[in-house]
């Protein structure tokens, strides 16, 4: 997999690549990613969050060839209602990659936590998200 994109059910919300190289994914506008009060529905928000996180790491680690990845705990903070294009931008604090590096090396696991910011295109900061990843390297997964 060279992105969370091609997972299919981020294909069936239509997940893509953010046009902008600071941003991560993006949620295009739609009246099907809409609520009650016609704003972003809060499980599409978590869905990008989630997403986005993903392929943040995806990125950092060159792929997932060999590893077993699944969230663990995902924890959010809804901030103001989105609208139009939703954009995620994710980072994780200072080692936590080489880590997690070292713990896959040594113990054939890890955690990571991801932090996942989501703004609309007025540029609204709509939700954050710290995402937990166990990932486990795939011959100890089993």
């Amino acid at each position: 997999m060279n992105t969370v994109t091609d997972l299919q059910f981020n294909r069936l919300l239509n997940l893509q690549a953010a046009g902008d190289s600071a941003k991560l994914l993006q949620l295009p506008e739609g009246g099907q990613y809409l609520n009650h009060l016609g704003t972003v529905h809060a499980g599409a928000l978590l869905a990008l969050a989630e997403a986005s996180s993903g392929e943040f790491l995806l990125r950092s680690l060159g792929g997932m060839d060999g590893l077993l990845p699944v969230v663990r705990r995902l924890e959010a903070k809804f901030r103001k209602p989105a609208t139009g294009v939703i954009q995620s931008v994710a980072s994780v604090r200072e080692g936590a990659l080489d880590a997690l590096q070292s713990g896959l090396a040594t113990k054939g696991r890890g955690l990571i936590s991801v932090n996942v910011e989501l703004h609309d295109d007025s540029f609204t900061h709509v939700l954050s998200a710290t995402v937990e990843w166990f990932i486990a390297s795939s011959r100890d997964a089993n």
